[in-house]
């Protein structure tokens, strides 16, 4: 035992915190010497002391639990002889039987510092057998003789204030929120992640997500209203800037950032998120997500009144915050409703109207309009402005840089959409590919630049992996050379590996850094694919480069075309759709000829015409049919079916050679289709190509299999496939 008792950490913190809502010293304390020691020694202390109290026996859980009581009444002893009658004293178990957290209100930053700085060596002479009064009393002139010191540094507003937090969306819902101030015609500032901003204009650049943004923001001149994102980082090491809010918003609480800072759970981190909701004033509003059940409890310890954001109209956080005379908002018919006591129900506007959402395909960005919604309300603002802000607000690098940020690539043969966003944990990430889904052409693939900072858990790393591999199509991983944070990257490329292995995704490549990893997905993309960038330092050079190549940043309208084609719709789709119910081929056949007849220039029609033909062993008619709606611009994804499609009617009408040709430039532009494999195979089946059509097939098993026996004898296969070629080879010499 090095030390009897030690402090690993003495803080201030200056503003509400985990402990109090006022300021608080937190000391953590290692007392093994006490978790250890006799029942009689302490008992001795603890009696010398005047303090009844039942110790337990060493390393119990009595014993753990008498630790924090001790150091908390040591500290009640501190304050009593200094002059001080009451005290707010809290502990909290650390995160070892020995380990404990002792938190005190402070009002002046001298006597404070002491107070912490003295605990430790106190414990450690008690331990030792010292008389306690004499030194407690030491310890309480050395207060005295210092001075009282500073006042802790939190503001106190004398303008409305928002607090906003969650692990996701905190920071789209504050630039939504301050463009609705704006809107109103108020003189708004507001701090974030990226910095200080006043009226649109940035004054401070980088992470003001803390007391310094608070500070930042409130000391603007002739400043109306103030909105502050407050993240985890500042409420643990430094509490919140402001003493009171007039409305705090929590976006969701999911895992990220767990394993730092004595916060290794959910529940504790929902503990640190509900920070800003136990200052909100009474006649204020705490705007919580009603469908995550660790912020809708956060309203038990809240005096504002509650304001729950649901998407489903059915969630009962709705009811609950109406029947405790609050508000709720969710979404109704399509349309953001506000639903108040006695039944009523206020249509804001509909979804559809709302940029921000992404033509209703980002479903946490809805949730984000419904929170901000929320706050708009809560602040007083006039509805129309509201209103008029949500139709205005546009996801792009102006008013939500780093936020889902989607440009129109122009390439060979078309245009390729690019998606920017700060996807850092999960949850991120998979409202990221959910968004770049919605966006993908018919037929088209989604492309991923894979990366996050290294101070996420091993599990975290992984998930991702296995995300990116479930739900892209073709991932690579870019890695942050400023955000290693302690990691090197042969690790991330480990743990998302794993993850990927997870998925059925054996080794990607990994890039230096964001930008060559988007270049290299555009060498690779297709017309009407998404290449996607979890991007966290290099967002400016990647849209530099972008802008470049002429690359155009995507407005609503531009969006809601993409949405629309997506989903591959056509004017007669319900024909088409009815053209393949028909069971009998003579049927689909007349049909088809009949609307290809009233639409002679559609490559559709063209298309589902040859389909029919095709399928009724026409093949002879079907393939000038192909070929004339190829010709014509078919469309994604009947134009890769279209391709196909010939490639098999060539070869059964004896035309393997073409055939082979097709396929192959299919298969190097998606390595990943086991059909178009097949297909080849049986193509050069037909040209006598047997051998290499089993290296092929293994080859292809082999790409898309992490089973433990494919990657023991993935190098003998290999081997094997190599020498069905080479014998191959030699046997066309030989002829």
């Amino acid at each position: 035992m090095n030390e009897a008792v030690v402090a690993t950490e003495v803080r201030l913190l200056e503003g509400p915190n985990l402990y109090f809502t006022s300021p608080a010293v937190k000391i953590m304390l290692s007392m093994p010497a006490y978790l250890e020691a006799p029942a009689t020694t302490v008992k001795a202390i603890t009696e010398s002391l005047g303090m009844r109290a039942r110790v337990g026996q060493p390393g119990t859980v009595q014993r753990q639990a008498f630790l924090g009581r001790f150091a908390q009444h040591l500290i009640r002893a501190i304050a009593k002889a200094s002059g001080t009658s009451r005290v707010g004293v809290r502990v909290r178990a650390g995160a070892g039987p020995a380990d404990v957290v002792v938190a005190a209100v402070w009002r002046r930053r001298n006597r404070a510092r002491i107070v912490g700085d003295s605990l430790a060596p106190l414990l450690c002479q008690l331990i030792s057998g010292a008389d306690p009064q004499p030194l407690i009393d030491a310890v309480a002139t050395q207060m005295r003789a210092a001075g009282p010191g500073d006042r802790p540094t939190a503001i106190t507003p004398r303008i409305p204030v928002a607090s906003i937090t969650g692990t996701n969306g905190k920071t789209t819902t504050t630039r939504l929120l301050a463009h609705m101030c704006m809107t109103a015609g108020k003189r708004t500032a507001w701090s974030s992640t990226d910095g200080v901003v006043v009226m649109g204009t940035m004054v401070e650049s980088g992470d003001y997500s803390g007391p310094a943004g608070a500070r930042g923001v409130l000391e603007t001149p002739e400043l109306e209203i103030g909105v502050l994102e407050t993240a985890r980082g500042g409420l643990l090491l430094r509490g919140m800037g402001v003493t009171h809010n007039d409305v705090s918003v929590v976006t969701n609480v999911s895992a990220d950032h767990l394993g730092m800072q004595g916060i290794d759970t959910l529940d504790q981190l929902a503990e640190v998120k509900a920070i800003i909701t136990t200052v909100t004033k009474p006649d204020g509003w705490t705007v919580l997500n009603g469908e995550d059940p660790r912020v809708w409890a956060m309203h038990a310890r809240s005096k504002g009144r509650p304001f729950a954001f649901a998407l489903d109209p059915t969630t009962p956080a709705l009811r609950e915050a109406i029947e405790a005379g609050g508000r709720g908002i969710t979404i109704s018919d399509g349309d953001i409703t506000i639903l108040a006591p006695g039944g009523m129900r206020q249509k804001v506007l509909p979804l559809t109207d709302v940029p921000a959402t992404l033509s209703g395909l980002s479903v946490h960005n809805i949730a984000n309009v419904l929170a901000a919604t929320a706050a708009g309300v809560g602040l007083g603002l006039p509805m129309e402005a509201v209103v008029e802000a949500l139709r205005d607000f546009n996801p792009d690098d102006r008013l939500n840089p780093g936020r889902m940020n989607i440009y129109t690539l122009p390439i060979a043969g078309g245009t390729v959409s690019v998606m920017l966003d700060l996807a850092h944990n999960e949850a991120g990430l998979a409202a990221l590919l959910d968004v770049a889904r919605g966006l993908t052409a018919p037929g088209g693939r989604v492309f991923l630049a894979l990366g996050t900072a290294g101070d996420r858990t091993d599990d975290i790393l992984q998930a991702l992996g296995q995300i990116a591999g479930q739900r892209a199509d073709h991932v690579v991983i870019g890695h942050k050379e400023h955000y290693l944070r302690g990691r090197t990257t042969a690790e991330f490329e480990g743990h998302f590996g794993a993850g990927l292995a997870l998925a059925g995704v054996g080794e990607v490549a990994s890039h230096p850094n964001e930008l060559a990893a988007l270049q290299a997905l555009v060498e690779h993309a297709a017309a009407g694919d998404v290449v996607a960038v979890m991007t966290h330092e290099q967002r400016t050079q990647m849209l530099d480069w972008l802008t470049g190549h002429g690359a155009t940043a995507d407005g609503a309208s531009d969006i809601r075309r993409k949405v629309t084609a997506a989903q591959g719709k056509h004017e007669r789709e319900s024909d088409f759709a009815a053209l393949g119910e028909l069971p009998d081929h003579g049927e689909r056949v007349a049909m088809a000829a009949a609307l290809y007849g009233q639409l002679p220039q559609d490559p559709r029609a063209a298309y589902e015409y040859a389909g029919a033909l095709d399928a009724a062993g026409r093949e002879a008619q079907a393939v000038p049919l192909y070929e004339a709606a190829l010709a014509a611009g078919l469309p994604e994804p009947h134009r890769h079916r279209a391709r196909v499609q010939l490639a098999s009617s060539l070869r059964n009408l004896d035309r393997p050679l073409e055939a082979i040709a097709l396929l192959d430039q299919l298969a190097s532009e998606r390595p990943e289709s086991a059909a178009i494999v097949a297909f080849r195979a049986l193509a050069r089946v037909d040209a006598g190509a047997a051998g290499p059509v089993v290296a092929d097939l293994i080859d292809a098993l082999l790409a898309r299999s992490a089973d433990e026996d494919a990657n023991l004898y993935r190098h003998a296969l290999s081997a094997y496939t190599a020498q069905l070629r080479d014998e191959a080879r030699a046997a066309t010499t030989d002829d």
